[in-house]
C-alpha cells in the first residue's frame, strides 16, 4: 500500500511541472542568459547550468548536479525554460529560480527542491 501512495505522489510531483501557458513565444535578449549559472539545493547538492547561443527563443543548455549532466535544446517563455526535470526561471537580472524533481539514490522517493542560481 507504501508504495501505492509513493507512485501517486511522485505522479503529482511530476505533473506539477508538466503545465504550460498559452501564448506566442517571443525574442528574449541573450545576454540575460548566456553564461554560467550556479546554485546550490538546500541539502548542499551544488548545480550549474551552462547556457549558450541565445537566438530568438531558443537555446542550448548543459545541466550538471552530482553525477548527472544533461544537454538539451530549450524554448524560452515567459523567462524560463525546462531542462530534463529542471524548470529555470530568471526572477531578475543575473538571478533565477531552479526548481528540480530530485530522487534520493537510497529510498528512491523524489522531492521538489528550490535554489537560486547566480550568473557568472
Amino acid at each position: 500500500m507504501a508504495d501505492l501512495f509513493s507512485t501517486i505522489s511522485a505522479a503529482y510531483v511530476a505533473a506539477g511541472q508538466n503545465t504550460s501557458k498559452p501564448g506566442k513565444y517571443v525574442n528574449v535578449d541573450p545576454e540575460k542568459f548566456e553564461g554560467s549559472w550556479n546554485g546550490k539545493y538546500a541539502n548542499n547538492q551544488t548545480f550549474s547550468i551552462q547556457i549558450s547561443n541565445v537566438t530568438g527563443f531558443r537555446a542550448k543548455v548543459k545541466y550538471q548536479s552530482g553525477g548527472v549532466t544533461k544537454y538539451q535544446d530549450v524554448l524560452i517563455k515567459d523567462n524560463s525554460f525546462r531542462i530534463a526535470d529542471s524548470r529555470f526561471s530568471l526572477t531578475r537580472d543575473g538571478t533565477a529560480q531552479v526548481k528540480t524533481v530530485l530522487t534520493s539514490s537510497s529510498t528512491g522517493r523524489q522531492s521538489l527542491e528550490t535554489a537560486f542560481a547566480k550568473q557568472s
